[in-house]
């Protein structure tokens, strides 16, 4: 993992060394007495282009991002890409495609997409389409408007070329059907049952940009909605920062705006690691006393802009997907809190 970088504030330090050079030459004879100078830091070379996504099905997904990163393409173009492949499989029963539904039977995407001109576009509540990001991107670049729901997102998506279609599979709707025997709903969140792919890309022109994308918690209430598409907690970016993104029970994400706040953390000098694991960490404080603490996890990945990428989890089980030029494509498991 990536060493804590500590926040120094130059002026205040320049000002003691100043002073303290000169104090040490007023007691120097005038045959040794010299100051030392030190030049600027160097700037920090950025490792780019470099993409980390969530969980093991981003190694796909990556591996389609690189198809657009590899050969110079932009990085909005890239973690569209990527996530689509995800959104597509059917065997994937957490996004798009073959997700599993809601407690009625329906399966109910949301997503959002953002750039490094801090341009954002999401959908929530989204049915009969299969690349809610796609949409997403659309309301970004198409429409005044950062966010569309429900019969209004599917209704803009109609209108822009996009087909309805039926996203319930054959094994979806086996689980759901197995699912209504005992009707018990609890949102773990796990190696086996992941909920999301959020993706954050560096192009070779230095600009991020992120996707998130999910069919959200199985048999949860119709309407539900968490934290993926939700700008500031599911993702967020700053151009002149970095990017993060999370997974997990998107309701302890959305009550510590998690994705903001690691990307702030960033601002004030944390490395994207110490960032991820300062928020998890508010996390666990403020739910470790609530009854739904046995079943939280979350997760987040983060970048800054400088390429370099970190990630941390609650519990034992979260795993992302590295890419760059000198690594390939590799999965890590991330660190965690607790097991």
């Amino acid at each position: 993992m990536i060493n804590r970088r500590k926040f120094i504030n130059k002026a205040a330090l320049g000002s003691v060394a100043i002073a303290g050079a000169s104090l040490y030459a007023c007691k120097e004879t005038p045959a040794t007495a010299s100051v030392t100078t030190t030049s600027s830091a160097a700037p920090k070379k950025i490792k780019k282009p470099a993409i980390i996504s969530t969980w093991n099905h981003g190694l796909v997904a990556n591996e389609e991002a690189w198809k657009t990163l590899g050969t110079g393409g932009a990085s909005l173009d890239a973690v569209e890409s990527g996530v689509r492949i995800t959104e597509a499989d059917p065997k994937i029963s957490t996004v798009g495609y073959g997700g599993w539904p809601d407690r009625d039977g329906f399966v109910t995407l949301d997503a959002c997409i953002m750039d490094h001109n801090s341009r954002a576009g999401s959908v929530a509540f989204l049915q009969d389409i299969m690349h809610p990001i796609s949409v997403a991107r659309k309301v970004m670049e198409e429409t005044p408007h950062v966010m569309l729901v429900g019969e209004g997102a599917k209704q803009f998506a109609l209108e822009k070329g996009f087909k309805a279609q039926n996203l319930l599979t054959d094994d979806a709707k086996k689980a759901y059907e197995e699912w209504l025997k005992k009707s018990e709903y609890k949102p773990v969140i796990n190696i086996e049952n992941h909920d999301t792919i959020s993706m954050i890309a560096m192009d070779e022109e230095g600009h991020l940009s992120a996707a998130c994308t999910t069919s959200g918690a199985a048999w949860k209430m119709h309407g539900r909605v968490g934290d993926s598409p939700i700008i500031g907690c599911g993702l967020f970016l700053d151009g002149d920062v970095g990017a993060a993104a999370a997974t997990g029970l998107g309701e302890a994400i959305i009550r510590t705006a998690g994705s903001a706040m690691v990307v702030e953390l960033m601002r004030q000098g944390k490395t994207p690691a110490e960032a991820c694991k300062e928020i998890v960490e508010r996390i666990y404080e403020k739910h470790r006393n609530q009854p739904e603490f046995d079943y939280i996890q979350v997760g987040f990945i983060a970048m800054n802009k400088y390429g370099e990428y970190g990630a941390y989890s609650l519990r034992k089980g979260f795993n992302y997907a590295t890419y760059d030029k000198d690594e390939g494509n590799k999965l890590t498991d991330a660190e965690f809190k607790m097991a």
